[in-house]
Order: C-alpha cells, then sequence, then structure tokens
C-alpha cells in the first residue's frame, strides 16, 4: 500500500491478462460476464464455469451483494496488491504461478476453548459456499466489486469456542521463500499479519473466502483462502491464511509497524480521513474507461454503514483510523 508510481493511475488497456486466463476459461468467464449483465446475475456465471475442473458452485447470497456491476475477472486477477510476488500490480499475476496452495493447513489458536488445525478441505465443507458481490476499496484510491465465494468467518470461530479473554483475531499468511520473490525486499516485516476485533471478525460481513466468480482463488488474489472484510481498505483483507490466533491484547499489524502515522488499526474507509499522502475522498473503479473516467465519491464504511456503523458507535473515527 506504500508504493506507488507518482502520476500514474493505469489505463484499462494497459491492464493485461495473464496467459493463463486466455483460450477457453477466458471465453467462459467472459460469457459469465455478460450473461449477468443481460440480467442472468450469478447462475449464468455459475453454468458457464460448470465444466470447469477448478469449479467452486456456490449459493448467491443477494443480502450481503451490492448491486454494483462486478469487475471483469480479467481486471481482478491481473491488478492486485500481493507483496510477496511484487510491488507493482502486475507482478503478482506473473511470479503468483510458484505459490503451491497443496496441502494446506490452517491452524486457530490462542484465547480459545477448542484449538484445531483443519485442512483446506475442512474448511470448504465446514458451511454452505454463499456467493456475495462486495466492494474492495484501496487505500490508493482504487476500487473494484468482486464476486467473492465463501462463508460468514464466524462459521469458524465458533469451531474452536472463544474464550472469555478473546478481543482480537490476528491472521498471519504464509511464507514461501523459494516461491516469493517479494520476500527478497524489506517493504515489510515478513511474514505478514493483520488484525480484527472479534467482534468485527464475527461480523457476518466478515467473510472467509475461497474463490470468486464461480472458481477457485487464483494464486494472485490469495489462494488457497483469504480474508474480506468490505467495508476497511483492502489490506485488511489478508491473503493466503495459514494461522489464526485469539488474543486479548491488540495485535500490531504489519502496516502499523511498518509506518504507524499511515496506518492505523482500523483502516475503516472513510472520506472524510485522507492518508498523509492521497485523499481519500474519492475513488476510480478498475475498468470503468481508465485515467479520464470521472472518479466516484468514497462511500462511508465503503457503502456498508447501515450494516457495520454501530460497532464503532461512540468512536472518534479520525483518532481511530
Amino acid at each position: 500500500m506504500l508504493i506507488r508510481k507518482p502520476g500514474h493511475d493505469p489505463l484499462s488497456s494497459e491492464i493485461t491478462p495473464e496467459a493463463v486466463w486466455q483460450s477457453r476459461r477466458e471465453w467462459m468467464a467472459r460469457a459469465a460476464t455478460i450473461a449477468a449483465a443481460a440480467g442472468l446475475s450469478s447462475w449464468a456465471n455459475r453454468q458457464a464455469f460448470a465444466q470447469a475442473p477448478d469449479a467452486l458452485p456456490a449459493k448467491p447470497n443477494g443480502a450481503y451483494s451490492v448491486m454494483d456491476k462486478p469487475t471483469e475477472l480479467k481486471d481482478i486477477t491481473s491488478y492486485n496488491n500481493y507483496y510477496e510476488f511484487g510491488v507493482d500490480k502486475d507482478q503478482p499475476a506473473r511470479y503468483a504461478e510458484k505459490l503451491q496452495t497443496r496441502p494446506w493447513t490452517v491452524s486457530v489458536e490462542g484465547e480459545v476453548v477448542q484449538p484445531k488445525t483443519f485442512d483446506i478441505d475442512t474448511l470448504l465443507k465446514l458451511a454452505p459456499l454463499e456467493e456475495r458481490v462486495y466492494r474492495l476499496r484501496c487505500v490508493e484510491g482504487w476500487s473494484m466489486v468482486i464476486p467473492w465465494v465463501g462463508y460468514s468467518l464466524a462459521n469458524l470461530l465458533k469451531q474452536v469456542e472463544p474464550t472469555g479473554n478473546a478481543k482480537y483475531v490476528e491472521f498471519t499468511t504464509v511464507v514461501q521463500k523459494d516461491n516469493m520473490p517479494g520476500l527478497r525486499y524489506p517493504v515489510l516485516d515478513w511474514p505478514y499479519v493483520e488484525a480484527l476485533r472479534l467482534d468485527e471478525a464475527m461480523h457476518p460481513l466478515t467473510m472467509l473466502v475461497f474463490g470468486l466468480y464461480g472458481k477457485v482463488l487464483p494464486n494472485q488474489n490469495g489462494a488457497p483462502l483469504r480474508l474480506a472484510v468490505p467495508w476497511k481498505y483492502g489490506f485488511k483483507s489478508a491473503k493466503s491464511l495459514v494461522r489464526i490466533r485469539l488474543v486479548e491484547q491488540q495485535p500490531t499489524s504489519s502496516w502499523m509497524q511498518a509506518a504507524p502515522s499511515e496506518y492505523g488499526f482500523y483502516a475503516n474507509v472513510n472520506p472524510d480521513v485522507p492518508h498523509p499522502r492521497w485523499s481519500q475522498a474519492t475513488e476510480r473503479r478498475i475498468g470503468e474507461g481508465g485515467f479520464f473516467t470521472p472518479k466516484r465519491k468514497t462511500l462511508l464504511f465503503n457503502g456498508y454503514a447501515d450494516q457495520v456503523a454501530s460497532l464503532y458507535q461512540g468512536m472518534d473515527l479520525r483518532a481511530n483510523y
């Protein structure tokens, strides 16, 4: 989130999809997107992927979905923040192919009655998979709309029974030194660590994600599982999770450690609280026409205020940025 090429917002035409998304699979993705835009919604999308080996069917959840037009698959999978694979937006798509996602386990530990380690196949079956269309807003000023596949994180946390001492949930992501070229650079103190308050983590909007657009997550998007916390800036939605720890004291996340004056614990989307180097009052939606497309006004809590504002009642959202 810290590194940006001055004065350069990429044109839509500059975003080149990785070769893996070409040929038959890319054709199906585009066909599904067109069908959805025509009013067939996620049903057509799932039908288009029905024969794909990495299909991940899910039941649409309209209660937790926005009505915005989803960002095209080629943009979602070629314009990414995943610093373990490089700081430029196109580097994750180029280098994440080496990420090893099987076998994969996630430990859930700390202030819990029943600490457990789950393999990815168990997690996929832990709760019914849902498709939810969420907004994603990044601190640099760009946004997307993504049809995630997964379920509420609360389903997992209830399995381990948080104790009365559990106040926060810390998330640690994978480190694969041989497969992640970005780890050679001291952008952050690896592994990447993020955290939420327990009530934020238990909120039904906070999602454990296994896929997007009806397919398993691409590596550059955080395979094999990640968070999606739609009312917070994108860096809070940690990718490629390997450990979840419930703790009593507020953890220090990676970006807080690297730049505490720029990144606070809460990171709620707020148009009235600028980043020291970027205004947060407006945003540019990726795929909507490039640099000269008029910017959108940023919505408080990314447009999810009705669902989450009560979590912060009485708090100073400028001090708790």
